[in-house]
């Protein structure tokens, strides 16, 4: 008899924009948010993707834009969501965070994350930064309002050559948070940001080494970590990621939905990555396709480049984070901005 093939593992989490609509206007947006799709799921269908969602035994589902809060039915997937036994996270960047409504909505669902864009340790850099004036005020009232009334809150910082100078600022900010977290992830010339303003790989480097003393010297006062793509193999450094770095996780452990039904395995890699679209294809159908996702569920040793064809750890690593290897390169498994890498170029 022929072995049952064995069923391919759910996402942990799938990142969903649920809307391009947002009412800010962000340098660096990857999205270039702003205007709603015209081709938006519509509210049934949104409900009928967290049911999908449900069936390839994805764990938790991340809501995010544009600005999420801005549809008008987010309220409804985040009940379906938390219905079906997911976990939910709501990234947002703080506007409507002096709104009692929305707060009570928010209180009211209990969302196991809720995340705030913060870029800017004071008004005029993260008001330059997002577009619009105003918002460092509504995001950092928004960050105390959220952890005061008990909800597990994040800040997230987007770091370019705009901001990198304001990491103190923000962190200095945050310790008089209660039990807020704080992810650092680095912006890529990708959606809105100018490739002028992406770090080079010394302020990076810079960047990791922050994140590593803040842990090390404030860790009891604010919880930081960096995102997918801080880290990997340093000599020098800590683990700068809540987990070890097993490769990218694109199509694996991470789904990403676009708001009009495009699945990709990471928002961040953008439309040439698409895999298919739910009005077409059902969503167990793209998962559980052996051909979907191959850049990393087929990943192998040969197919990294550059630099990373030399490295010790390239069966494991699997040339470091997609989304930056492709934006600054043009190619796959070849990630330039490597804790590892940089360090050997500087000896």
């Amino acid at each position: 008899m022929r072995k049952k093939e064995k069923k391919r593992p759910g996402p942990g989490c799938a990142v969903w924009e649920i809307t391009l609509a947002c009412n800010l206007n962000c340098i660096h947006c990857g999205s270039a948010a702003g205007k709603k799709r015209p081709d938006e799921l519509s509210a049934d269908e949104a409900l009928d993707l967290c049911q999908a969602l449900k069936e390839i035994d994805c764990m938790g589902v991340a809501l995010m834009g544009g600005e999420p809060l801005l549809r008008p039915d987010w309220v409804d997937i985040s009940e379906r969501v938390h219905e079906l036994g997911m976990e939910l996270s709501i990234i947002t960047n703080g506007w409507l965070g002096q709104n009692d409504k929305v707060t009570q909505q928010i209180e009211d669902i209990s969302p196991e994350c809720i995340t705030v864009s913060l870029d800017g340790g004071e008004a005029a850099i993260h008001d330059m930064i997002r577009g619009v004036d105003g918002s460092f005020k509504r995001a950092t009232e928004a960050l105390k309002r959220y952890a005061s009334l008990g909800l597990p809150t994040t800040a997230i910082t987007t770091v370019h050559k705009l901001n990198l100078d304001q990491l103190v600022k923000i962190r200095d900010f945050l310790r008089g948070l209660d039990g807020v977290a704080w992810q650092i992830q680095m912006a890529t010339p990708f959606g809105r940001l100018e490739r002028k303003h992406v770090l080079s790989p010394e302020e990076y480097y810079s960047v990791a080494m922050f994140i590593a003393s803040t842990s090390k010297l404030y860790g009891k006062e604010v919880f930081v970590a960096g995102a997918h793509d801080m880290g990997y193999f340093s000599d020098i450094l800590p683990e700068l990621q809540v987990k070890d770095w097993l490769g990218c996780q694109a199509g694996i452990s991470v789904l990403g939905i676009q708001s009009n039904g495009n699945i990709l395995g990471c928002l961040a890699l953008g439309d040439d990555f698409i895999e298919g679209n739910v009005r077409e294809r059902s969503l167990q159908e793209i998962w559980y396709d052996d051909s979907s996702f191959a850049f990393s569920r087929h990943y192998k040793k040969e197919d990294v480049k550059a630099h990373c064809r030399t490295c010790v750890f390239k069966e494991r690593c699997g040339g470091g984070c997609s989304a930056v290897s492709y934006s600054i390169t043009g190619y796959l498994h070849q990630d330039p901005y490597c804790l590892r890498h940089i360090e050997k170029s500087m000896k």
